[in-house]
């Protein structure tokens, strides 16, 4: 089993609050394709720099666990430049992790 983790902003990189909408389209979705999500309620607090700009981020994370396979991790692909779209940002960061299930 593969664990995607998404980091999803709460603010625009302007400062604009991201609509609450965003998030429910976006775990719908993504409970659409892949049966579950699991979204922590903690805020992630992150920085980094681009093009000479630092950017300081508060994000959420969303859980994905499921088969490993190459369709499952392509799918993963396409839905994060949709996110990247949806949220305006340059990237999305999404992490892969192995996981057993005991």
């Amino acid at each position: 089993m593969i664990r995607f983790e998404i980091l999803l902003p709460l603010f625009y990189n302007d400062g604009r609050a991201v609509e609450p909408e965003k998030f429910v389209a976006t775990d719908d979705e993504l409970v659409r394709h892949f049966d579950a999500t699991a979204t922590d309620t903690v805020i992630v607090h992150g920085k980094w720099m681009y093009q000479s700009t630092l950017y300081s981020d508060k994000l959420i994370r969303v859980r994905v666990d499921v088969n490993d396979d190459p369709g499952n991790r392509e799918l993963m692909r396409g839905i994060k430049e949709i996110l990247k779209s949806r949220f305006e940002q340059v990237d999305i960061w999404i992490t892969a992790h192995e996981i057993e299930i005991i």
